[in-house]
């Protein structure tokens, strides 16, 4: 989990949600008062879900770390394959609407020539 959320598209996106997700909270007063009772919920759920999980998980821990380096193996082979983004998504999406957006202006400009 780690290593996928070191990838820029990754970090990026959650940057993204996480701001627009804040910016929604501070905007919606209603919005806010049903996230924060949300986050404690899931919070709490977490808690007891862990002191219930942490017995089977000592159990399966030396398979968890064997699959896990070959997943990490396996991310290391995507990542030399697939080039990183030199850009956060918020450049990307701005990027590519301005590139559509030249396009469309194209498309209209010889239709009506």
């Amino acid at each position: 989990v780690k290593e996928v959320a070191k990838l820029s598209l990754v970090s990026s996106a959650c940057e993204v949600v996480s701001a627009a997700y804040a910016s929604s909270k501070e905007s919606h007063p209603c919005l806010s008062s049903v996230c924060d009772a949300a986050e404690k919920g899931v919070q709490s759920v977490t808690q007891a879900t862990a002191s219930c999980v942490q017995p089977v998980l000592a159990t399966l821990e030396p398979h968890v770390a064997a699959v896990s380096e070959y997943a990490a193996k396996g991310l290391d082979k995507l990542g030399e394959k697939l080039p990183r983004l030199p850009k956060p998504v918020e450049q990307i999406l701005s990027d590519t609407k301005e590139l559509l957006s030249s396009r469309v202006a194209e498309v209209k400009e010889a239709v009506s020539s």
